[in-house]
């Protein structure tokens, strides 16, 4: 039950997040308009409404399902004291919390920063852009994007190795996770370019590394659904 449990909510996050950041993407231009100026933003975010700022709250909080199929893996794979296991099952933890909080920021702090923006005089605004890229650059770039992402990629490949080294899941599945974390792994150049403008970028890294990444953690979910983990004990 809990095997089953666990795969169907791998299914279901990375399923529900897609189609959140799919419309959140066709609506808002996420995620290429976060490396715009307060100028460009705020106002596009006004423009949005109250259906927006509801966007923002289903894309966290459809991500957020990924908590608890991530505490429940070592168990669905009878894995529960596997060091590596047990570890990364908090890191992948962290990781989606660090997460919520950059995508929550969108919901609770960016709403007033975007009205007083468009309701401020030109020192109003000067502020309110200033305000932009503290909260931006800490809540978004630092915890979200380089944390977040981080610790994700961290707990994907740590996963993908133990089903490579355990023979728990098929291979395949352990190689994909691999390539997955190191394409997601990519897209730090863009979010270290926003304090080190000359660092190195591949401009389609975001969508390709979280694209597979989502895909991966599907696959994991179906994986989990259609075979039990086999027998031989994690060296």
């Amino acid at each position: 039950m809990s095997r089953r449990l666990t795969g169907a909510l791998f299914v279901v996050g990375a399923v529900a997040f897609a189609i959140a950041a799919t419309v959140l993407s066709s609506t808002f231009e996420w995620p290429d308009i976060l490396r715009e100026p307060a100028s460009v933003v705020l106002p596009a975010f006004t423009d949005g409404g109250n259906g927006l700022i509801w966007t923002w709250f289903t894309t966290a909080w459809t991500y957020a399902i990924l908590l608890v199929p991530v505490l429940l893996l070592p168990g669905a794979l009878a894995r529960s004291a596997h060091p590596a296991l047990r570890a990364a099952t908090w890191i992948g933890a962290a990781s989606v919390l660090l997460s919520l909080v950059g995508f929550l920021r969108w919901v609770v702090v960016v709403p007033p920063l975007a009205r007083a923006y468009e309701n401020g005089d030109a020192t109003m605004r000067a502020a309110v852009e200033a305000a932009w890229i503290a909260q931006h650059q800490f809540g978004g770039a630092l915890l979200g994007e380089h944390l977040g992402q981080l610790l994700a990629i961290g707990w994907s490949a740590t996963v993908s190795v133990v089903v490579l080294r355990s023979g728990l899941l098929p291979a395949v599945l352990g190689w994909f996770g691999l390539l997955a974390s190191g394409l997601y792994l990519l897209n730090q150049g863009d979010v270290l370019a926003t304090a080190v403008p000359d660092f190195p970028v591949w401009d389609a890294a975001g969508f390709v590394g979280s694209t597979a990444w989502g895909a991966w953690v599907a696959a994991l979910g179906v994986t989990l659904l259609v075979r039990r983990p086999n027998s031989p004990e994690p060296r």
